[in-house]
């Protein structure tokens, strides 16, 4: 599988039943911290990995910088690796160029045994959805650049941004879940659409049960949001429809790009109390129940 089948990382089947996944992803710094920068980026990139219910096994460094930076980078670069042997994985090489900007990155090989790689595809109505981060990171991150707030003031979200999805990932393998991806720039509203156009299914949810992380909806009232939530609104705002004041509210919330964010589970009721129990037992503590899929002809999400 590769780009046409909307999932997040390229898979290749090998003799043995074993699944080789294949992603990238690199970034500018969302936080000031070199460090934590670096985690924050080896995490997202390792997310695709854990989306499809995979174990990553290596990872090459992507790194553009400006020489003066050479020393702050290789804060950056430690907070990569310490990221990747969290992920019980090895950072085997890389490549890097100079550039006026700095942006670092993975790019990431997995590995899933046949029977438990999971889709965004396979979705299905009647399914519950799973949300294992808050979102609102996005404009978190704007009100930082902007100097709005400190990395103080938004720690809860770094701390969420750093956690790999491991756990989450185990979790829902052992569950059996139906489909999955992950939340990243795309923001909710727009990887949940592409789940349910692979899936030819539609989505139902709860603004009321959606976790934001603090401050992000205050902040996107005051107008503090990410360029990227603008594109994204234009690109899926179509297919969405706010249906009550609570949902109004969350606008630019579901719309907002996320850096590291967590995973969007699809699975079945009979099965969702064994999820959010193996969830309690791996320590994934910000999850929560947002909605459900639902059978429609036309790809719709409805937040009421």
């Amino acid at each position: 599988m590769g780009i046409t089948t909307r999932d997040d990382a390229a898979a290749y089947r090998l003799n043995d039943g074993k699944i080789i996944l294949q992603t990238v992803d690199f970034f500018t710094p969302v936080v000031d911290d070199p460090f934590t920068y670096g985690q924050i980026a080896a995490a997202n990139a390792l997310s695709d990995i854990y989306a499809m219910g995979g174990r990553p096994l290596t990872a090459l460094n992507i790194v553009a910088f400006p020489c003066q930076m050479g020393d702050i980078f290789v804060e950056v670069l430690r907070g990569g690796i310490a990221k990747v042997e969290e992920a019980g994985a090895l950072v085997v090489g890389g490549h890097s160029i100079e550039d006026k900007e700095p942006k670092y990155g993975l790019s990431v090989t997995g590995l899933v045994e046949g029977g438990q790689l999971k889709l965004n595809s396979q979705a299905k109505a009647g399914d519950l959805l799973v949300l294992t981060k808050p979102i609102g990171f996005g404009i978190l991150a704007t009100a930082l650049k902007r100097g709005i707030i400190s990395e103080a003031n938004m720690s809860e979200a770094i701390d969420g941004a750093v956690t790999l999805n491991k756990n989450a990932s185990a979790a829902m393998v052992s569950a059996d879940a139906d489909a999955a991806t992950d939340i990243s720039g795309f923001g909710l509203i727009g990887h949940l659409f592409e789940m349910m156009k692979a899936s030819k299914t539609a989505a139902l949810l709860n603004a009321t049960k959606i976790p934001i992380w603090k401050r992000s909806l205050k902040l996107a009232n005051e107008g503090c949001v990410p360029g990227g939530t603008v594109r994204n609104r234009s690109f899926f705002g179509n297919s969405v429809e706010l249906t009550t004041p609570a949902a109004e509210a969350l606008d630019d919330i579901l719309f907002d790009p996320q850096t590291s964010g967590g995973l969007l589970i699809a699975i079945s009721p009979e099965k969702i109390d064994v999820l959010l129990s193996l969830l309690n037992q791996a320590g994934v503590e910000r999850y929560a129940v947002i909605g459900e899929v639902v059978s429609e002809e036309t790809v719709r999400i409805e937040v009421k």
